[in-house]
Order: C-alpha cells, then sequence, then structure tokens
C-alpha cells in the first residue's frame, strides 16, 4: 500500500475512469502509480501522455537493451514496483525471465552471461543512476560507437525517465503489485 491513498474508480472522474480501464486492458490491472498520480490531474495527465509519446518513438534500441537498462535502473533505486512491472513486460516481449533477473546483481555488468552490449548497457545504467552521476567520456564513446547518436541519447532518456518514475515510486511507498509472475523480484536493497 502507498504512503498515500489511492484514487479509486469512484473518485477518478469520467476521464480518469477511462484512462483506469484502458490501462486495466492493457496491462490487466489498474497500475498503482497511475492511481496515485490521479491525485494531481495535470500531472496524471502529462506523465499519462508523456509515457504514452515515449513508448512509441523509442524505438531505436532493440526492446531488449532498452528493457534491460530500465530493469537495472529500478534495482539500482530499489524500486520493487519498478522491478515487477518491468519483469512483465520483459516477458511480454518474449524474452527470457532468468536473463532479466540477473541484470539485478551487483556484478551484472561483468557477467559473461550478457552479451557485450548488454554489459555495457548495465554499466551505463550504473553510471547514470550513481549519485553523483558517474559516467565517464570512454562509456560514451563506447556506447556511441555500439548504438549510434540515436541509439545513445534514446538509452540515456530512458534511464533518466527510469530514475523519475523508481524515485517517485521508491518515495510515495509504491510497491510491487504482482505484475511479474514470479513471487520474487531480485531488488538491490536501497541505501539507508
Amino acid at each position: 500500500m502507498a504512503r498515500i491513498p489511492v484514487v479509486d474508480d469512484r473518485d477518478a472522474g469520467v476521464l480518469g475512469r477511462l484512462a483506469y480501464r484502458f490501462a486495466r486492458r492493457r496491462f490487466g490491472d489498474v497500475p498503482e502509480p497511475f492511481t496515485v498520480l490521479r491525485h494531481h490531474p495535470g500531472l496524471f495527465w502529462t506523465a499519462a501522455v508523456s509515457e504514452s509519446l515515449t513508448e512509441k518513438v523509442a524505438t531505436v534500441l532493440p526492446a531488449r537493451l532498452r528493457d534491460l537498462a530500465v530493469y537495472r535502473t529500478a534495482t539500482r533505486v530499489g524500486c520493487s514496483w519498478c522491478v515487477d512491472f518491468g519483469e512483465m513486460l520483459w516477458v511480454r516481449e518474449g524474452l527470457d525471465a532468468d536473463h532479466l533477473r540477473r541484470a539485478a546483481a551487483d556484478d551484472a555488468p561483468h557477467d559473461e552471461r550478457f552479451d557485450a552490449d548488454e554489459r555495457a548497457v548495465l554499466a551505463y545504467a550504473d553510471a547514470v543512476s550513481a549519485q553523483p552521476i558517474a559516467v565517464t567520456d570512454a562509456q560514451v564513446a563506447d556506447l556511441d560507437a555500439r548504438l549510434g547518436h540515436a541509439g545513445l541519447v534514446e538509452l540515456t532518456h530512458l534511464i533518466a525517465v527510469e530514475n523519475q518514475r523508481a524515485r517517485s515510486n521508491a518515495a510515495l511507498g509504491v510497491r510491487a503489485q504482482g505484475f511479474a509472475a514470479s513471487c520474487e523480484v531480485p531488488v538491490r536493497p536501497s541505501p539507508g
């Protein structure tokens, strides 16, 4: 349960109920961050539009790299909801859930079970998510050579957006909702 109450269907308003219905059809349930954000209708719609547009245009990278970076970021920040939802999206892409779960391990950027591109993406997600940011010129040059300018920008944007989502969810106490098939999704404990 979040630290503040969710806005249920009854109180979501006509447009909110329509948005909830769309989310239920798409994901099987209304994502709890969506119902918490409904307390602020302007930010609710801003986030809904932004998420939809990002999903539509972020297609330069292969799905496995996009989702791996977002999942790794969620584990670094410590957002169990994002990890849960991210695994569900990964499996819907037809990808191996065990491969994804390995991305939560501290040594994942060095794990030979990930290919070179995946290891570079995992390390970059760590560097972008670090406090302070720890991105190096060498990392950027390497990823630019691997992914191209547009791919590097897309990767950076997705990691930054996931940092925003994960930090907001963690601060508001939004926890795993049960979207993933597994009972336990590995989450790195947040500091403190």
